[in-house]
């Protein structure tokens, strides 16, 4: 670490909690000790030190703006498409296919919350990962015209895992955004 601050530029602010703790530099750059150095991509020196980038944050938050019946686009996979990105920093959620790839491994916590549209009918939206249903939400008081249902979950998902939503029954409503679709990275392994 003596090492490392004579070799930093005069002025320039370091912070560091204890010797275990990243420490970062103006915000830019992530300098990790680690007998372990991972294959993610960083840069490691012979003396352990690995050098990530501090573009390593992911999130995205996704709407839909109009309501979603089944369309010829989505009949087969019965994807939830969406169509307006409020977030999307790192750029790994894809509006057209409405997929979000994961860029590394780690662990993402995800979130959805969507509406019917008809009372007497019932919804059940599932967020899938790699394919397979990993959690439900369900909304289905048929007296109810409007009813919502959410979820969230944590999951360890590796690099270029996919997640994405699927309508398993029912109309949503998509009219002033009540459908939404979210995720973020917590922590990379």
């Amino acid at each position: 670490l003596a090492l490392l601050l004579l070799l930093l530029p005069a002025g320039c602010p370091v912070r560091a909690q204890n010797d275990t703790e990243p420490i970062v530099l103006e915000g830019k750059c992530l300098v990790v000790c680690d007998s372990s150095p991972s294959a993610d991509g960083a840069v490691t020196s012979s003396l352990g030190i690995s050098v990530r980038s501090g573009s390593a944050k992911v999130a995205f938050s996704a709407t839909r703006s109009t309501n979603h019946e089944p369309s010829e686009m989505s009949n087969r996979t019965m994807t939830i498409y969406f169509d307006q990105v409020l977030v999307n920093i790192g750029n790994h959620f894809d509006l057209a296919s409405s997929i979000f790839v994961a860029p590394r491994k780690g662990i993402y916590s995800f979130s959805f919350h969507v509406v019917k549209v008809y009372n007497r009918q019932t919804i059940q939206v599932s967020l899938m990962q790699n394919g397979y249903p990993v959690i439900s939400a369900f909304a289905g008081d048929q007296d109810v015209t409007r009813e919502a249902a959410s979820n969230g979950v944590l999951l360890l998902m590796e690099r270029e895992d996919k997640v994405h939503l699927k309508l398993e029954r029912g109309n949503l409503m998509g009219g002033w955004k009540y459908s939404t679709f979210s995720g973020f990275l917590v922590f990379p392994l």
